[in-house]
């Protein structure tokens, strides 16, 4: 995204020796530059591929090339080894396409000096393309097609997570805000009134209105772009904040920790991947996943960085990633039996708003507000551990879901179980946990009752997306009427 606000500028002393050494990683990335939501179906733009490519071209200088500032131990610099890197992503077009660009940019093509295939005839075949590496990818079910949904809570299929969201819509904070902001979406409405009816232009609708216009600034000449001169720095500032403020309440909630049940399913797989590299003796090293910003705010949020940083609160850039490292100061030696022991390992996190490069990097954050990076594993294992999911039988408890692969006869529970209440959680690192794979089948499979009513019918009409709130907003500026913004058609339910 060309338009950035406030970078997360917080900046904190590493307590790493010269001789740390990266044994893994794990990388949780946002897509590129996109469609409009609210034109369906979202689409990668070309911009977005050369987002996602930079950021893996960077990743690859940082944990991977033959001269990588944090070389990840025994990790294959040029040809990709099969075995080191597991890469995932939803069923969503924009965000497997994301991957494969990402991909690209961590294992370029080899070039056609790579020795080819010579055939029993004779015949020597090169690879195509230049050398292209193929690295196969894992899909997921779960946030299928979230791109494409307006409101990211949907993708959950986790009953208690939309029910808690749901509540955010009857909390004194949004009716104030919904009271105090209808002029200002009043004033913006002749750029979007193509889009959204009168009665949906307004604080209802904060993500999906600054997304159409976030996006018709980049990407839309002046002659598709109506009343262009309404959009000055102060009302896109205002805005994002208000769309960062809605988000956020539909994403976290510090007394229903269950409304980001999407980053205590991150929160699981992050610790299951990064306890693989350890018992497997670093044989799986390099963790990547394209998700959307909904489990990151959800996350930001369970590990309580918005006390580090109040940015955190906002609404994270197109390619924005979360890194979790997996160090040693320890010395490593080439064979498995050399590798290190528990008590010597640690785990550092870290975060990069937007396109990551060369010239602005990530940077490193405590978690869980203890001031300390890295954690030792065994602290890192626990604080992730008060929080996340990491089993079939505690999501759909948690979620308070009963069919599918949530009946009592799949769990192997004799009697339905019990509702449990919307800040349930559960150890994400004991044995059975949800891995990618079973997220996705718990995402694709769970039928949902009709709760929602009326309300839910309200988030579909108006359109709407888990994320941030950023920073406390302003109302601002009213323009004059005329003709909208163009666009395919209006938000779907």
């Amino acid at each position: 995204m060309r338009y950035s606000y406030a970078p997360l500028l917080a900046s904190l002393a590493s307590t790493s020796l010269a001789a740390e050494t990266v044994l893994g990683v794990y990388i949780f990335s946002r897509h590129g530059d996109r469609t409009a939501k609210s034109t369906p179906p979202a689409n990668l733009t070309a911009l977005g591929l050369e987002e996602v490519f930079t950021s893996g071209t960077y990743y690859r200088n940082r944990y991977i090339a033959s001269d990588s500032s944090h070389h990840i131990h025994g990790m294959n610099t040029d040809m990709v080894k099969q075995s080191q890197i597991t890469a995932s992503a939803p069923s969503d077009t924009v965000l497997q396409n994301s991957a494969q660009g990402f991909l690209q940019g961590l294992y370029p093509p080899t070039g056609e000096n790579v020795q080819g295939d010579t055939l029993r005839n004779g015949t020597v075949v090169q690879t195509p393309l230049n050398g292209i590496q193929f690295i196969p990818l894992q899909t997921v079910s779960t946030g299928a097609n979230s791109e494409n949904s307006a409101w990211l809570q949907g993708s959950t299929n986790c009953a208690n997570a939309q029910i808690s969201s749901n509540n955010y819509f009857a909390s004194p904070e949004y009716l104030t805000m919904l009271n105090r902001t209808q002029d200002f979406y009043n004033g913006v409405s002749p750029m979007v009134n193509r889009t959204f009816t009168a009665s949906q232009t307004s604080f209802k609708n904060a993500y999906t209105i600054f997304d159409l216009l976030n996006v018709a600034s980049i990407h839309n000449s002046s002659d598709n772009f109506p009343h262009a001169d309404l959009l000055t720095n102060e009302t896109f500032f205002q805005l994002r904040t208000l769309a960062d403020q809605h988000e956020w309440g539909l994403a976290y909630n510090e007394s229903e920790p269950i409304r980001a049940v999407t980053g205590s399913i991150i929160a699981s797989q992050v610790v299951q991947a990064l306890n693989g590299t350890i018992t497997g003796k670093g044989k799986n090293k390099f963790n990547i996943q394209f998700g959307a910003y909904a489990g990151m705010m959800s996350y930001f949020g369970l590990a309580n960085l918005t006390s580090v940083n109040p940015d955190f609160y906002g609404v994270p850039d197109y390619t924005s990633s979360l890194v979790w490292e997996l160090v040693t100061n320890a010395t490593v030696g080439s064979s498995a039996s050399e590798f290190p022991a528990v008590e010597d390992i640690s785990v550092r996190f870290l975060f990069h708003n937007g396109t990551t490069s060369n010239i602005s990097e990530p940077v490193e954050y405590p978690l869980f507000g203890t001031g300390q990076s890295p954690l030792p594993w065994t602290d890192f294992v626990n604080g992730m551990n008060k929080f996340s999911i990491g089993t079939q039988k505690d999501w759909c408890h948690a979620c308070g879901n009963s069919t599918g692969v949530c009946s009592p006869e799949v769990l192997g529970e004799s009697t339905p179980s019990t509702t449990s209440s919307s800040n349930s959680s559960s150890s994400g690192s004991g044995s059975g946990g949800i891995s990618k794979a079973v997220a996705g089948v718990i995402g694709a499979m769970v039928t949902l009752a009709v709760i929602f009513g009326a309300e839910l019918l309200v988030l579909l009409v108006g359109g709407y997306r888990l994320v941030s709130k950023k920073r406390l907003s302003r109302t601002a500026a009213m323009g004059p009427n005329g003709a909208g913004l163009s666009t395919a058609e209006a938000p779907k339910a």
